[in-house]
């Protein structure tokens, strides 16, 4: 079979077009390169989502974090206290049996048992935790005189945050939150390898990495193909989230201009 012919056969195999069988001798890395790459599918798809709700919620979570009002600092407090200090793995573990008791009580449940709903969740909730202390740093870090001058220029309520607070908490926040980003979908591994199951074989890059690990008994070709797609990933991160941050400091001085730089987290 030639490269073009696994291309065609596999590309889309992680979410089920294409041949129905992985192949189960005489790998080629055609095949490898293939499907790992087709299964980054999910990783993307679980980062890019998690990452857009997540964002919602981790702002709301840092305003209730920063509320006088204990009716809503408690209630972020502990969310953000539970999801930053258990593991994720162990999150994905305890989600997906928490999803099946409900799919015993209403069929209505039933999708959350899938990855692609219930992971969603996890992962959704999880980096809203982190980004949401990331982004309560930031609104304490808020200089003293750009709320001044905003009172100054008579803006109250929403207006002012809408045009002092919250800008200038993502400007500083930023970086913090691309690293985050990253981050997220590194942890995207973890989805079919903590609790979720692969349905008819249709799983993430590490799935089909650790697939042609186990039958070819050579770890040494499937994972690093892994990480050169994750690494690739990385830099597409870090070029987006970039030109956001450049956008969050078009008003500064070049000079002034906090570039992003990746400080890989070796514990979570």
């Amino acid at each position: 079979m030639s490269c073009a012919q696994t291309i065609a056969d596999y590309a889309f195999r992680a979410i089920g077009y294409g041949e129905r069988l992985l192949p189960r001798s005489d790998f080629t890395l055609c095949q490898q390169f293939t499907l790992i790459g087709s299964g980054m599918i999910w990783n993307i798809y679980f980062g890019v989502l998690a990452l857009l709700g997540g964002f919602v919620l981790a702002t709301a979570l840092a305003l209730g974090k920063a509320s006088g009002n204990p009716l809503l600092r408690k209630p972020a407090e502990w969310f953000v206290f539970v999801f930053r200090g258990s593991p994720l793995f162990i999150q994905f573990f305890f989600a997906y049996f928490l999803f099946l008791s409900l799919k015993g009580v209403s069929p209505v449940f039933d999708p959350l048992t899938s990855a692609v709903w219930g992971a969603l969740i996890v992962l959704f909730l999880n980096t809203a935790a982190y980004s949401a202390e990331i982004f309560h740093g930031a609104l304490q870090s808020i200089p003293k005189g750009d709320t001044e001058a905003a009172d100054a220029y008579g803006l109250s309520g929403w207006s002012r945050f809408r045009r002092v607070v919250w800008p200038t908490m993502l400007r500083l926040g930023w970086p913090a939150y691309t690293n985050e980003a990253i981050f997220l979908f590194h942890a995207t591994t973890l989805v079919f390898f903590a609790g979720f199951p692969a349905r008819q074989q249709r799983g993430d890059a590490l799935y089909y990495a650790n697939y042609f690990a186990d039958k070819t008994f050579n770890p040494f070709i499937p994972y690093p193909i892994l990480a050169g797609y994750f690494i690739l990933l990385t830099l597409a991160v870090i070029g987006c989230f970039g030109l956001v941050n450049r956008r969050l400091n078009r008003h500064l001085p070049q000079e002034a201009r906090r570039g992003i730089r990746y400080r890989p987290q070796l514990l979570r």
